[in-house]
């Protein structure tokens, strides 16, 4: 009995002993926890801090946008209406042979340029020569015969007044004559086709132009009337460019061409950085192409310096018009958005200021707007940066800026900026805006 009571007090000591070990094993791990969560806290708030703190750092407000800017002004720009155009000649030659021979000559080199009456080729002229003189003859004995049946005419008259002969032998007499004499007509008809055929041996420029590649050699046989060519001519001086515009541009072109106005024409490379020629609008087609919407021009050009050449591809720049005492601004200072286009106006406490405007007309660089007044000042770079109300900073003008035609770069208004003929360049190299040539 006693030892049975040790044993249950044993077995309750032991079960006491087993529940306080287990409660010291569970707060060790909420102690773990507990300096996890610490920790991360932490971590958050310095990372939070930190980008708290750059984002103060650039925070627009708080540093200065640094740009370039622009004064608007009041000037003339050109209406113009660009065009992919194909230089074409006004006259091209393709010189074949009308007689056939051998050719013993050639006069001409490959490229070279000859006038009018210029000798180019020649053709054995010795058959030729040999038909002429053979057409001579033969009209030399026709005009003998011809006039012995004049004088034979001449005394059956006389014997027919003196009533000798009979009406009749008279009368005969008479249309042999006439016979005669057209004989002689056709030989002399055939003797001057002889003579022409001798001059055809003798080919020369029909035109003034460029030759183009030698096409035959000497010793070549070639055929009368054959469509085979000898030699190709082309005229460089004058030349001509066709381009073709939009039959929506046609109305403002015909308006100006019946008021008399020469409209002028430039010329330009194909990426547009060089102007080839000058010239003047010389007509235009009749009918517009229904399958593009377009009416092709036809412009020419003296093309002295032969500048031109036949079938190149060039940009035509078309002046139709001018406009006068409107307000100009540099193309890279318009921007655009859902609503529009707009500009950032510079006010005098260095802030911008979001503006509504209206393009017009662009020439290069350059735009006529409505919505502004000349001696605005306005931002024409920093758009990536740049904001409703936010501080800016005007960049330093180079040295140079007066003197290559740009607008200085600067919170004030440029000092002796006046109108100009044709939208001269008002404004620096940027992005944004539309392109300039086209009437709008």
């Amino acid at each position: 009995m006693t030892e049975h009571r040790t044993n249950s007090i044993d077995e309750t000591t032991a079960q006491q002993s087993r529940s306080q070990d287990q409660p010291r094993q569970s707060y060790w791990w909420l102690w773990l926890v507990a300096a996890a969560l610490i920790i991360g806290g932490v971590i958050y708030w310095q990372r939070h801090s930190a980008s708290s703190s750059a984002k103060n750092t650039f925070d627009p407000s708080a540093r200065p946008v640094t740009i370039s800017t622009a004064t608007t002004r009041q000037g003339d720009i050109g209406i113009f209406v660009d065009a992919l155009g194909t230089v074409t000649p006004v006259y091209t030659v393709t010189v074949t042979s009308r007689v056939q021979g051998e050719i013993t000559k050639v006069y001409y080199h490959e490229g070279q340029m000859v006038h009018k009456g210029d000798p180019l080729l020649e053709i054995d002229p010795r058959p030729y020569e040999a038909a002429v003189t053979q057409m001579e003859g033969q009209l030399a004995h026709d005009e003998a015969v011809l006039t012995e049946a004049k004088i034979d005419l001449e005394r059956y008259q006389q014997a027919f007044n003196r009533n000798a002969i009979a009406k009749q032998q008279l009368d005969d007499q008479q249309q042999v004559v006439l016979q005669d004499e057209g004989t002689v007509k056709n030989d002399t008809g055939q003797l001057a086709n002889a003579k022409v055929n001798l001059l055809y041996t003798h080919i020369t420029a029909p035109i003034d132009g460029r030759v183009g590649l030698r096409l035959v050699d000497p010793g070549n046989i070639v055929q009368a009337n054959s469509s085979t060519a000898l030699v190709v001519i082309t005229q460089l001086q004058p030349i001509t460019v066709i381009f073709s515009v939009a039959e929506d541009q046609l109305s403002q072109i015909q308006e100006q061409l019946r008021k008399g106005r020469k409209l002028p024409v430039d010329v330009l490379n194909r990426d547009k950085t060089q102007k080839l020629a000058s010239g003047a609008l010389l007509t235009l087609d009749n009918v517009i192409d229904t399958t593009t919407g377009t009416l092709k021009l036809k412009a020419i050009f003296p093309n002295n310096d032969n500048a031109l050449f036949p079938s190149q591809f060039v940009n035509a720049r078309l002046h139709v018009d001018t406009l006068h005492n409107v307000t100009l601004l540099p193309t890279p200072a318009i921007q655009r958005n859902a609503q529009g286009a707009y500009v950032y106006i510079i006010k005098n406490d260095q802030t911008a200021s979001i503006h509504n405007v209206t393009p017009g007309t662009t020439d290069g660089t350059v735009t006529a707007v409505d919505g502004l007044q000349a001696g605005d000042i306005v931002a024409i770079n920093g758009f990536d940066k740049l904001l409703d109300g936010a501080k800016v900073s005007v960049r330093t003008p180079r040295a140079n800026s007066s003197a290559s035609g740009q607008p200085a770069a600067t919170g004030q208004p440029a000092q002796g900026q006046s109108g100009d003929t044709g939208g001269k360049n008002a404004g620096g190299k940027g992005t944004g805006g539309n392109k300039g040539g086209s009437a709008q």
